[in-house]
């Protein structure tokens, strides 16, 4: 049987590429990832992945322009919504006490399950970074360490992606912008997966 990651953590890159590309506004791109989003994650569930980690958006976001700093807003309190109506367990990590921070999302930002609760869980960071979570004690402590960081959009980079989390991370970067996801790229990434060399310093 093929290796598969417990946990992978999602980077959406190029929303905005994507919307600047056909010829739209940089904040239309947001809420095409949506669909994307969703997709993957029910990909994720047939594979049997245990968690799923969303970069929504982080501190240093939210100095956009106003007009994208709505749409990205929005689109991640639209993407709890698609998230919960797969029954799986969602919690929202972000520092929830800056007006940046969607009110809609604060009842999500406490996860509620007990210990024999056998649901995938489904992270979504949101107004979140690596700063804030340094110093108020780590609030994403109770995620597990990440197997499988899978960036859209072709940039090298974690963005502040859950420092802790990522320590051991294998890294796949794919060069498709994050609105044109098809499962063949998850596929492609989980293989990718497969083929490294997963030590953890041993």
């Amino acid at each position: 049987m093929a290796r598969l990651p417990n946990h992978i953590g999602i980077i959406p890159d190029g929303n905005r590429r994507w919307a600047n590309g056909r010829g739209l506004k940089k904040e239309e791109g947001y809420a095409y990832g949506l669909k994307a989003g969703l997709d993957l994650l029910r990909a994720a569930k047939r594979r049997g992945i245990r968690e799923l980690t969303y970069y929504g958006f982080t501190v240093d976001n939210c100095k956009r322009p106003k007009e994208q700093v709505a749409a990205f807003s929005k689109a991640c309190v639209k993407a709890a919504e698609m998230i919960l109506s797969e029954s799986v367990l969602l919690r929202v990590v972000g520092n929830r006490e800056s007006p940046c921070f969607p009110s809609g999302l604060l009842p999500y930002t406490e996860l509620k399950a007990d210990s024999g609760d056998e649901r995938m869980r489904v992270n979504l960071l949101v107004n979140y970074g690596w700063e804030w979570d340094m110093k108020h004690g780590f609030p994403s402590r109770n995620l597990s360490r990440i197997d499988l960081v899978i960036r859209w959009g072709g940039m090298c980079r974690l963005s502040g992606f859950l420092p802790v989390q990522t320590v051991y991370s294998d890294i796949c970067v794919l060069e498709e912008l994050w609105p044109d996801y098809e499962n063949s790229q998850f596929e492609r990434a989980l293989e990718w997966y497969r083929r490294q060399d997963v030590t953890l310093g041993g």
